[in-house]
């Protein structure tokens, strides 16, 4: 199990794409040192959480999963828009209050991190990964991360622990 590693770059690949915000947003005003260190970040945290992903799946021991009950947990990207978007209400790149910026993100980062909640991740669904709350035989609800389309709970899963409560899926992909 990866727990803290694991929920810090699912984290910092969820809240990257404010990083590309704010790098469209300083590139339109000529900014393009700062338009390209926040592409760089969002890019480093998205290379990250994908390079973990690959690392997991090869690594974590295989468990036999039967779930009970599968739904979408997709759904949960109002808040994570809400905050991807708000860097396009600024005025311009340099009037930003940088010192109530960095620590609000942070302060986000870190209670997503160290929750047991668990929000949609877009950029890992655009590259093709799926999230499903799957609840086991014992009543526990999980979340399932994986790149295959599930839509009966029938599905035998092979499955490795990455965090307390979130498991990804390292059978083969179909």
């Amino acid at each position: 199990m990866l727990s803290t590693i694991a929920r810090l770059i699912l984290t910092a690949t969820a809240i990257a794409p404010v990083s590309f915000t704010y790098a469209w947003v300083a590139y339109m005003q000529g900014e393009r040192l700062i338009a390209l260190m926040a592409l760089a970040v969002g890019a480093v945290a998205v290379l990250a959480c994908l390079f973990v992903l690959g690392y997991s799946r090869k690594q974590l021991e295989a468990l036999p999963f039967e779930a009970k009950e599968i739904e979408p947990a997709d759904a949960e990207n109002i808040g994570f828009m809400l905050l991807y978007l708000l860097p396009l209400f600024t005025n311009k790149i340099d009037t930003l209050s940088w010192d109530l910026w960095v620590p609000v993100i942070a302060i986000f980062g870190v209670v997503v991190a160290t929750g047991y909640g668990y929000h949609f991740n877009p950029l890992l669904g655009i590259l093709q990964w799926h999230f499903y709350k799957i609840t086991s035989r014992d009543g526990v609800t999980y979340v399932l991360i994986t790149k295959k389309h599930i839509r009966t709970a029938a599905n035998r899963l092979t499955v490795g622990q990455l965090t307390e409560y979130i498991l990804l899926d390292i059978g083969d992909e179909s």
